[in-house]
């Protein structure tokens, strides 16, 4: 990175608190150059904290924070004491122009809504939508969205989702011309409800964006690497990334199982441990953690509530990168085409 990125860390959020948080902060530090942190949160707490990790003193700065919101506090609520929490005072740095992104492992909900009040959705963005990674067999991952900020839309929103995440997979997966799919219940164009057949009509006839529209995408077809961007709904898209989570972690619970069986399995685990090493850590979360909220004048990631130090720093690597990539003006370009076309 050639210049500085400003990234504000809800230090208070997530599982682990903020022993977890800080070593991700400072994992983080020692992974990517340039990055300056606001450290959001009880200023005792995260002094004593830093105390373990000096290579943070240098390059961060303490905002304190009286309040915390809560893992199951609602996002009304949450929204009433945002000036006095450390996810609240998180995002209001970026409002301010001091922080370019904020991030936070704390409750998704009242982010979300904090968010949208705060920064405002973007000009030719009705709903903003909360987009991932997910690890795939093609040579790159692939961008899902929307996962659960927005459980109904209609044809205009998936037209809007798939404009952002092409540009998020442009910045993320380094891609020119992002292949990009909506999930239905089957490829054939008769098929799914009237609001996603509208939408795959709109971006059939897309050929002014920068993405090039696949069709329909089945959920058994999601991890196959055929597309780098799968759009839809906020309840669907919600349930097949859990799915997807829920699976990977079958499968390495199965092989532990299977290899622990015998002697002559462990010999099998062995020999094989270099391709199950693969497989760990293809499919650990942690190496994928990082949702960010696509769509609003500002960037916000949601990093995991269960994230270990490697996946806060994964999640702050995002932001880092978004900001160096200037998301938020690619987004605001390809709008741009799209009111040009209806114009």
């Amino acid at each position: 990175m050639t210049t500085p990125s400003r990234i504000a860390v809800d230090a208070m959020g997530g599982d682990g608190g903020i022993a977890v948080m800080l070593a991700g902060v400072a994992a983080a530090r020692r992974r990517y150059e340039g990055i300056h942190f606001y450290l959001v949160g009880d200023e005792a707490q995260i002094r004593e904290g830093l105390a373990t990790h000096p290579n943070l003193t240098a390059a961060s700065e303490i905002v304190h924070a009286p309040d915390v919101i809560r893992s199951d506090e609602k996002p009304s609520q949450a929204i009433r004491r945002a000036r006095t929490t450390s996810m609240g005072i998180a995002i209001d740095l970026v409002k301010q122009g001091k922080a370019g992104a904020a991030v936070s492992s704390g409750n998704t909900g009242a982010l979300m809504a904090m968010s949208k009040l705060s920064l405002r959705t973007m000009k030719g963005i009705d709903r903003p939508a909360l987009a991932a990674l997910m690890p795939s067999l093609g040579e790159t991952d692939t961008v899902m969205l929307d996962l659960g900020a927005n459980t109904e839309v209609d044809a205009r929103n998936l037209v809007q989702f798939a404009v952002m995440g092409a540009a998020y997979a442009r910045t993320a997966l380094d891609l020119e011309r992002p292949r990009v799919s909506l999930l239905n219940i089957g490829t054939e164009e008769m098929k799914g409800t009237e609001n996603i057949r509208e939408a795959a009509a709109a971006l059939r006839e897309a050929g002014h964006l920068r993405l090039d529209f696949r069709g329909f995408i089945e959920g058994n077809k999601l991890s196959r690497g055929e597309t780098d961007v799968i759009v839809c709904d906020g309840f669907s898209g919600n349930i097949a990334l859990k799915t997807v989570e829920g699976t990977a972690r079958f499968v390495a619970d199965l092989l532990r199982r299977a290899f622990a069986n015998s002697i002559r399995s462990k010999i099998g685990f062995l020999i094989s441990k270099p391709a199950t090493e693969l497989l760990r850590h293809h499919l650990d979360p942690n190496n994928h953690n990082g949702a960010v909220f696509l769509g609003l004048n500002g960037i916000v990631v949601k990093s995991h509530g269960s994230a270990n130090e490697t996946g806060v720093a994964t999640a702050i690597g995002f932001a880092a990168k978004m900001l160096r990539d200037d998301l938020i003006r690619r987004i605001a370009e390809d709008l741009g085409h799209i009111e040009a076309k209806a114009a």
